[in-house]
């Protein structure tokens, strides 16, 4: 088979866990990081899953989101950021369903 090297810069703990990873799979990190090339050259794409948790902020984040969503207090969409820049601006701007609270 004919081969070509490369060499990349990669943290030594990300080495050893893709390379742990890559052996319960049964496979090498040399093939595994050849699949994963031949498959960007296939479909012109790639994915990254981040299979961690959410932190507590995040989490604490959101739940304020979706409360403030629930409230009413979401902006009106706009078509371009002129008009954006001025509801934001302006101190009788409405929410979605609101009146503007004051900050």
């Amino acid at each position: 088979m004919n081969t070509a090297v490369i060499n990349i810069k990669i943290e030594p703990k990300i080495k050893r866990q893709a390379q742990t990873a890559a052996e319960e799979m049964g496979i090498s990190l040399s093939s595994l990081i050849n699949g994963f090339l031949k498959q960007i050259i296939k479909t012109k794409t790639f994915t990254f899953r981040a299979a961690e948790e959410p932190s507590e902020y995040f989490i604490q984040s959101m739940k304020e989101v979706e409360e403030e969503i629930k409230n009413g207090w979401v902006s009106p969409t706009f078509d371009n950021s002129e008009d954006a820049i001025a509801w934001l601006h302006d101190p009788k701007a409405k929410y979605a369903n609101q009146l503007r609270k004051k900050v």
